[in-house]
């Protein structure tokens, strides 16, 4: 990822860059932290976060986003920042990831799948919509400056509500499985790509979502611009 970082650096001066702070691809089981006893140790995971994201930062990142959901991650990040120079970096936060099906097309991409149990023990409940807010609301006070709704299609109405809480930059993410599910339907001659591609993201935007992370970027753009 540094390596990447400083590549790009080197190419252009134009792109702006934001990296996904978290362990899970670098771990051989596939969880995003610590593993002691096959549980996830959050306030270890803090410390691997806090090195991460610091090293983006050195590398060049403009902005880092811890995307784990381990408790106190954006204070320990901000902190870590803060104290060697990097006050300005501002922290995109996962703050509402949830435990979602909607991942599948990634993880198996990325062989990113946990070798054992799963992340329901630190990813949201897709039934508790207040717990979202609470951790928006954390998120900001540890020192976020922008939070993430992710996925964004299945929860819509927490995009909303979260527009209506919070003056903040909110994003929301268009996941592997939103994006293969819209493919797939027109690949089978069943819906028309360019309208679902734009009724999804027209609809993400009316919900509050000031950035979208999707897979339909370049496509999107080029028929944007």
């Amino acid at each position: 990822m540094q390596r990447a970082i400083r590549a790009i650096r080197r190419e252009t001066s134009r792109l702006l860059v934001m990296t996904d702070v978290c362990n899970c691809e670098y771990t051989s089981h596939g969880h995003c932290g610590f593993v002691k006893d096959n549980d996830v140790d959050n306030d270890v995971t803090l410390q691997w976060l806090a090195k991460t994201a610091l090293s983006h930062a050195r590398a060049g990142a403009d902005i880092v986003a811890p995307s784990d959901m381990m408790d106190g991650r954006v204070g320990a990040i901000r902190q870590a920042l803060d104290a060697n120079g990097f006050e300005k970096i501002p922290i995109l936060s996962y703050a509402a990831k949830f435990a979602s099906v909607f991942y599948g097309p990634f993880r198996e991409a990325a062989e990113s799948t946990p070798q054992f149990g799963d992340r329901r023990s630190y990813q949201m409940d897709p039934a508790n919509g207040r717990e979202a807010m609470r951790e928006i609301e954390l998120d900001l006070e540890e020192g976020a400056d922008m939070i993430m709704v992710k996925p964004a299609l299945p929860y819509l109405d927490l995009i909303a509500e979260a527009r209506r809480r919070f003056n903040v930059p909110i994003a929301a993410y268009q996941v592997s499985g939103e994006y293969s599910m819209i493919m797939a339907a027109a690949r089978n001659g069943w819906i028309d790509c360019e309208r679902a591609m734009f009724e999804t993201l027209t609809s993400i935007t009316r919900a509050g979502a000031g950035t979208i992370l999707t897979y339909f970027a370049k496509p999107a753009a080029r028929l944007l611009g």
